[in-house]
């Protein structure tokens, strides 16, 4: 419920000289009076001429009777009788007590009592009318005050019937009775709606909802039900306006705060391109706890139909809903024909903005081309940007050049088939500060609650590691493809990079090892080395395969067709965000023991790969003995010519030791990863694709 203070200083006060006057507003009727003037006036508002200071006892009954009725006249109209006083104790609105003289004739006093609760009715509504329409009450105040207003003129008018008919002498005070029995329950029950409106400072949806639930509670009473469903149509049409805009128009004109929808100016569009935790989809426009129960089942459908148009009107585009017949929500009253123009209204708004997105902004082809820099889909730009971009990558993040790096990025685009894209430009280029493992740690909602031990930071990282692609994205695409949304395929770049660098190493180190192939016999150095290459491509060939063609592939092929198909932005939204979290999911990213097994046999691929020349040199200068510097032996490795020496079995036995060694962690881990994915497997089956592909490396070794 909405703070009266916030709304005090949103809107004017009311003006001093109304509160100075007070016959203006109808409250010198409760005021004590302290003047002859008043006193006298009172003297005057009957006929027959009476000795105020006598009790009403010394009269006989027909002339209390008399007496009782021209005084109850002016209780109806909340003014102090003779004989009937009005006393208002406190601040509150509903302390009012009603006393007659005590000398009154017992059944008269009866009769009188039973009139009064319809007095104190109208002197609640009365005082009501005044308080809400001040400035501060909401506009939703306002129209129920009107309302209720208009309600005290048709009762004032049957007041001034009924004294018309006592100036006749037609009127007893059973017909008294009789007359205000009709209006009795509508005004009791209104005096309950304003008293609890009043004891907690109702305002908007929750003076609409107070009115609902009384006219359920009476239900049994048509009349009654009737002036309730009268009065929420009257506040309704304050409350509707706004609605009325805000589905039509994506605005909300609320200027007393009273809408249940609620506007966080302060989340501007800018942060989804920028800040990872932005929430401005979610949180700049958001419903409120106070929500009228007749929209309560609509409400969501009506937040979104706003916040469509309002992308749609922060993009330049026109935005007009189309008209229909009684289209108007304000001159619907109570049937529930506003809900279908809502409904009319929100497929408007969907249908277009997903039209202009996928149309004008071009959303598909936009996914599609981060699919191929982000994703590796066509990767021909990316060997040739590792070849020429080598030596900045094995430097630290900190001696990196971004600047420089983003220049052979785009040498490489330019110079490959990448350059036919016109989308090309909106690439760039990142270096992280820390690893992929790091990284993953510190984004909180990519916990998985897996329990591990934090691992330091290796001493060693490189650019390899930390480098990644970024992309630009304008508004209103970047609702889409937000900053977490990229964060997300940058981390998958960053693994699918680095899967990519160890394989080109583990390539070189095949390599140098065909050309060892002449010299190559059973029980070498250079043939356990060789089986051991064999091994590890084979290790990380599969790892590429199951990345690329069992998760990045098809669930691509599933987000696209569910994108063909989006009804609205909101599910595009989901589909995507499914499809990212699947396929970190499904990558390993967020399992850090699995993640963390796999970056171990990748360090383990890059080491061998690294020591593969310097195990080729020694054993060149091995069967090399004429040359043995390590110029001769790069020379001969080059021209691969055989050996004219046999090895020397001392030496070669450590050569052959070093390979050993190597192949020892590597099946270690293997081995270690086994148990790791066949538990998981049954839980989470894509992991049986990934279990079948990398448990059979180097199965050919041990048959």
């Amino acid at each position: 419920m909405m703070d009266a203070a916030v709304v005090s200083s949103r809107c004017p006060c009311t003006p001093q000289w109304n509160l100075d006057r007070p016959f203006l507003t109808g409250n010198f009727h409760q005021e004590a009076k302290t003047t002859s003037v008043l006193a006298e006036a009172k003297g005057n508002s009957v006929d027959v001429c009476l000795e105020s200071e006598k009790p009403i006892g010394c009269y006989n009954a027909s002339l209390q009777e008399m007496i009782l009725i021209d005084d109850l006249l002016s209780a109806l109209t909340g003014i102090d009788g003779r004989y009937i006083s009005i006393k208002k104790s406190g601040g509150g609105e509903d302390t009012f007590s009603f006393h007659v003289d005590g000398s009154m004739d017992l059944a008269l006093q009866e009769s009188a009592k039973r009139i009064f609760p319809l007095c104190k009715s109208y002197l609640l509504i009365n005082q009501f009318v005044e308080s809400r329409s001040q400035f501060k009450s909401g506009l939703v105040n306002h129209a129920f005050a009107a309302a209720l207003r208009a309600l005290l003129l048709d009762y004032q008018a049957m007041v001034a019937q009924l004294e018309h008919q006592f100036r006749l002498g037609r009127l007893s005070i059973q017909g008294l009775w009789f007359y205000c029995q009709p209006m009795m329950g509508s005004m009791q029950a209104l005096s309950i709606v304003i008293k609890k409106a009043s004891a907690y400072n109702f305002v908007g949806s929750a003076v609409l909802n107070l009115l609902q639930s009384q006219a359920k509670l009476m239900a049994g009473n048509y009349l009654v039900r009737s002036l309730l469903e009268k009065m929420i149509d009257s506040a309704n049409s304050a409350y509707l306006g706004i609605l009325e805009r805000w589905v039509y128009e994506g605005v909300i004109d609320d200027p007393h705060d009273e809408f249940f929808i609620a506007e966080d100016k302060s989340l501007q569009k800018e942060s989804l391109t920028q800040d990872y935790d932005a929430m401005y989809w979610r949180q700049r426009y958001s419903l409120k706890d106070d929500i009228p129960s007749f929209l309560a089942n609509s409400a969501e459908t009506i937040l979104t139909t706003g916040k469509y148009l309002n992308v749609m009107r922060e993009c330049g585009h026109t935005v007009q809903v189309p008209a229909l017949e009684n289209s108007k929500l304000t001159s619907f009253g109570s049937n529930d024909h506003y809900l279908e123009c809502i409904k009319s209204a929100y497929d408007f708004a969907s249908g277009e903005l997903l039209n202009l997105m996928k149309d004008k902004y071009d959303l598909i082809g936009k996914l599609r081309s981060i699919k191929h820099y982000l994703l590796l889909d066509q990767g021909d730009f990316l060997v040739h940007f590792m070849d020429i971009a080598r030596d900045e990558l094995s430097k630290t993040p900190n001696e990196i050049s971004v600047e420089k790096l983003q220049s052979l990025l785009d040498i490489a685009l330019r110079s490959t088939a990448a350059a036919a894209d016109p989308l090309h430009e909106d690439v760039t280029c990142s270096v992280d500060s820390c690893s992929l493992l790091k990284r993953l740690s510190t984004l909180k909602d990519l916990q998985t609650g897996e329990t591990v031990a934090e691992t330091e930071e290796p001493l060693s990282v490189t650019g390899v590691e930390t480098f990644s692609v970024n992309y630009k994205v304008q508004w209103p695409l970047s609702l889409v493809i937000s900053r977490k949304a990229l964060t997300k395929y940058q981390l998958i770049f960053r693994f699918l990079f680095h899967c990519k660098h160890v394989h080109r190493q583990l390539c070189a180190a095949w390599e140098v090892h065909q050309g060892a192939r002449a010299r190559d016999r059973h029980g070498t150095a250079i043939s356990t080395s060789s089986i051991l290459c064999r091994n590890m491509l084979k290790f990380i060939n599969s790892l590429l395969h199951y990345l690329t063609f069992e998760v990045l592939e098809p669930n691509w092929h599933v987000m696209h067709n569910k994108l063909e198909n989006a009804k609205s932005i909101d599910e595009v939204i989901q589909y995507h965000d499914f499809f990212m979290e699947k396929c970190l999911k499904e990558c390993s990213l967020l399992s850090p023991i699995l993640l963390k097994k796999l970056e171990k046999l990748k360090l383990v691929c890059l080491q061998y790969a690294a020591a593969t020349q310097w195990l080729m040199n020694s054993i060149e200068v091995l069967e090399d003995t004429d040359n043995p510097s390590y110029e001769s032996c790069k020379v001969l490795l080059k021209l691969r010519k055989p050996s004219k020496k046999p090895n020397s079995p001392t030496q070669e036995s450590s050569v052959i030791q070093c390979v050993l060694k190597f192949e020892r962690e590597f099946t270690s881990e293997l081995q270690s990863l086994r148990p790791i994915l066949s538990s998981r497997a049954q839980a989470e089956p894509y992991l049986t694709h990934l279990a079948q592909l990398i448990l059979g490396v180097g199965m050919d070794q041990q048959m």
